[in-house]
């Protein structure tokens, strides 16, 4: 089975209990996970520049002694540096593995600077009981589960690299060209959602497996083709996001003895680090993986910020990650996203900017809804149609009824198709752009009318004050002259009552 949706949700059931309410959705979960200084911020003295309180759920930055910056944040659950595989996995995975197990889409990505223990967090080390990660510990959980139920299943699982901007299919024997897109399909695909679109990854093969051990078997296989190196802050840096994927089919009897098929699907993203390259010493090559790392995290962050201010204009079309992460941030699967930060001085501004990113992602809302439950008889019907598609396009071949044509005319004809969808790619994210202006406009021009409005009221709050004001002068004018005549009056009465009063002493 090579065509598989990686973030697709599949076709949502009308009888299904759904989380939370549709329209309002549920909160992405993010947990905060802090690592212990290591011996190379030991050796270099720096201190810690974080305090963790995981009682309340709450870190804070304090930024060292002689900083005056103190900022406080919560999250849904704080891990300090003493926190265990064990605790992440028990008390943060383990409840959506559970989800998955009764047919939700679900998501966990680690998110953070590289060397902050996104792979430990995600990977640990498969063969130890201690140090086993994320992934390993679904793995076991999931069989056990399984097994517990006594139902039949199946498990598939597909691994996908993204490097500098290309898939790559890492249980693939052979290389081969992947390429996402937008696709509406049947309810056996999984590729999409009451006919509405998804995205799916072309080409990528899923395996089969029966155990635990036969998925660890092909993970010591496809961790190794993964693209890693040595950086001055990491000894084994990431330089590719990772999508390990588990889709898992559990049957299931009706009280009337029909079968139903149930399915759950399990994304498990370990993403390259940010990194800082002049602290990094990335040179050449490496410099060039850091610029692209950095590039697809900006994206992510411009994503985040874009949900959580509920913008009309999401950019998850600006990168691959971010259109495979489409369904996981804002979509209809349940998303845990554990960021991780270093305790450490050095890294002041990368844990800040972690912590902000990941404080804001708090409020991105996602609509999980339980995947369909397929009756057999509906696969039964639906793998009727695909044979008979198959069986139409080998009579055509033996009749030589179809469409044939050189190999070369045909790959020139598909490079003409890719390159139309590119550039209708291209001119719908030129579309998006320029709606994103014009709200930017519209919106300038809002706030400049309102900024108008204001002043057309307080210049006429202001005229009317200095209209008042002049009555009020004109009247004291008036007042002041009647006071004028008043005092000449007197002063002319006085004048003649002193010239008759001298009068009559001289008389006198």
């Amino acid at each position: 089975h090579v065509h598989s949706s990686i973030m697709a949700t599949v076709k949502s059931s009308t009888t299904g209990v759904q989380v939370g309410d549709k329209d309002k959705g549920v909160n992405v979960q993010v947990v905060l996970r802090t690592r212990p200084q290591n011996a190379k911020e030991v050796a270099a003295r720096e201190i810690p520049v974080v305090e963790v309180c995981s009682e309340r759920k709450e870190i804070s930055f304090v930024g060292g002694p002689k900083s005056t910056t103190s900022k406080t944040f919560t999250f849904d659950t704080v891990y300090g540096p003493s926190s265990t595989q064990a605790e992440v996995f028990d008390n943060t995975v383990v409840p959506i593995v559970d989800e998955v197990l009764k047919g939700f889409n679900c998501t966990i990505f680690a998110y953070g600077q590289t060397g902050t223990g996104k792979t430990h967090t995600m990977e640990g080390a498969f063969d130890s009981q201690e140090n086993a990660g994320v992934i390993p510990r679904s793995i076991h959980y999931i069989f056990d589960a399984l097994e517990r139920s006594a139902s039949e299943y199946t498990v598939r699982v597909s691994h996908l690299e993204l490097y500098n901007e290309e898939l790559h299919d890492l249980l693939s024997t052979e290389p081969k060209t992947l390429r996402i897109y937008e696709d509406i399909g049947g309810a056996s695909s999984g590729s999409s959602v009451g006919g509405k679109r998804a995205m799916t990854v072309h080409n990528l093969e899923e395996i089969n497996v029966n155990n635990a051990q036969a998925i660890f078997n092909i993970l010591d296989k496809s961790t190794k083709k993964r693209m890693t190196a040595e950086t001055l802050m990491n000894k084994q840096s990431s330089r590719s996001h990772c999508i390990f994927t588990i889709i898992i089919h559990t049957k299931e009897v009706t009280i009337d003895g029909e079968d139903l098929l149930k399915v759950g699907k399990l994304n498990l993203v370990d993403l390259a680090g940010s990194e800082n390259v002049s602290r990094s010493g990335a040179t050449d090559q490496r410099k060039r993986e850091a610029g692209m790392i950095n590039q697809s995290l900006l994206t992510l962050g411009r994503v985040i910020t874009a949900l959580t201010e509920h913008s009309l204009h999401v950019p998850y079309r600006e990168s691959k990650l971010t259109r495979l992460l489409q369904e996981s941030l804002g979509g209809k699967t349940k998303t845990c996203i554990i960021a991780t930060v270093s305790p450490s001085s050095g890294s002041v501004e990368e844990t800040l900017s972690t912590l902000d990113y990941a404080h804001r992602a708090k409020n991105i809302r996602n609509r999980p809804e339980v995947n369909q439950k397929m009756t057999k008889k509906t696969l039964i019907k639906e793998y009727t149609v695909e044979i008979e598609k198959l069986k139409q396009s080998l009579q055509a071949m033996r009749d030589k009824d179809g469409v044939y044509m050189p190999l070369e005319q045909y790959q020139a004809m598909d490079q003409e198709l890719q390159a139309r969808r590119l550039k209708e790619t291209e001119t719908e994210q030129a579309i998006e752009r320029k709606e994103a202006e014009l709200e930017a406009i519209n919106k300038l021009f809002k706030q400049t009318q309102d900024e108008l409005q204001e002043c057309s009221v307080s210049l006429a709050q202001t005229q009317d004050a200095y209209k008042q004001t002049q009555d009020e002068l004109s009247a004291t004018t008036e007042s002041l002259v009647v006071a004028n005549e008043t005092i000449v009056d007197h002063q002319t009465v006085h004048a003649e009552h002193n010239e008759y009063e001298t009068g009559l002493i001289n008389t006198l």
